[in-house]
């Protein structure tokens, strides 16, 4: 019996010991280390990409510049570390990132299966068809036995079986892991049509040597709410994330901006804006972090109309209509938890 009882203290210890590094407090982590690493695409233009500066630019990294000010109290602070659509999950698994910001569509099998968790609903997309218009068609139905170039392990491959398939249609596949490289087919002439996000065709067609050649067809076949990722087994780093992106949303509800963010924080008389600036309230301790977290995050990126704005909206090349990602008060789906 002693020895039985001193098998299931030693049991519950080992348990007690797993529970503890599976629940790793990876925030403390990146505060010593000092900087946090961003796994992004290196060539979606509008969402993370190497602009003409030489600098990273788009929403997604806009994510992660707003995370490290938060968290580090400077948006400069992130080590970009490039992903391909096949190795993002591993590179998440393995700790090589601290967050996947690189336009991953959440799933219920990828929070289930990858040992990855998602944050916040970041932007609201639809997966489209891309053709030549030389080809003369007008329709997806009409890419009947069409040869399509595709990236492996993506839901816009899934996506296009289950739609050609439930329609009695066929295609052929051409696959590629780079993104670089699977355009540079579809432009020689390997395929005869792109699957993918629209945003992420319309982004892509700026940089073809002739956009005007390329139709974009009418069929949007699927839901692809795009946002970060972080790896499984950390509650408090998840809520972090979570939370900045949910900050910059409800910013914008509230009217603050990049400019007056720091007036407000001041001055304001609102009791919802001292909360998320944090003049008021507990928020900032209750997720780990100082109270003015959300205050430097707004400054380092703008709310999250100004970084639409700037990268896919109104004031960029692409020219995005808000649409889905306008705020629910005007007729879109972003919505931000209540800050209290």
């Amino acid at each position: 019996m002693r020895l039985k009882s001193i098998a299931v203290i030693a049991y519950g210890l080992l348990s007690v010991g797993f529970s503890t590094a599976s629940y790793a407090n990876l925030k403390d982590d990146i505060i010593q280390r000092g900087t946090l690493k961003c796994g992004v695409s290196s060539d979606k233009m509008g969402f993370s990409y190497i602009n003409d500066q030489g600098k990273w630019a788009g929403m997604d990294v806009d994510y992660c510049r707003a995370v490290a000010a938060a968290v580090l109290g400077d948006p400069k602070k992130v080590e970009y570390i490039t992903t391909t659509s096949k190795n993002r999950f591993t590179s998440l698994a393995s700790g090589e990132i601290d967050i996947l910001s690189r336009s991953t569509t959440w799933t219920v099998s990828r929070d289930a299966k990858l040992g990855a968790d998602f944050t916040t609903i970041w932007f609201y997309d639809g997966q489209g068809f891309m053709t030549r218009k030389s080809l003369g068609i007008k329709s997806a139905t009409e890419l009947n036995g069409a040869t399509f170039c595709l990236s492996p392990g993506t839901t816009s491959e899934h996506n296009l079986a289950d739609y050609f398939g439930s329609r009695g249609l066929t295609y052929r596949s051409v696959v590629f892991e780079k993104t670089e490289e699977l355009y540079a087919a579809y432009q020689k002439g390997r395929c005869d049509a792109l699957t993918n996000d629209v945003t992420g065709l319309a982004a892509r067609r700026t940089l073809f040597k002739d956009p005007n050649q390329h139709v974009i067809l009418p069929e949007v076949i699927s839901k692809e709410p795009l946002g970060p990722y972080v790896k499984q087994g950390d509650n408090e780093w998840r809520d972090v994330v979570t939370m900045v992106g949910n900050a910059l949303i409800e910013a914008e509800e509230l009217g603050v901006t990049q400019q007056n963010a720091a007036k407000l924080a001041k001055s304001s008389p609102k009791p919802k804006i001292k909360r998320l600036l944090g003049t008021e309230g507990s928020l900032g301790t209750d997720l780990g972090l100082k109270p003015d977290w959300a205050l430097k995050a707004i400054e380092a990126t703008g709310n999250y109309g100004e970084v639409f704005a700037r990268n896919v909206g109104v004031n960029s090349p692409l020219k995005f209509e808000r649409g889905a990602n306008a705020l629910y008060t005007n007729g879109g789906l972003m919505y931000s938890p209540p800050f209290r």
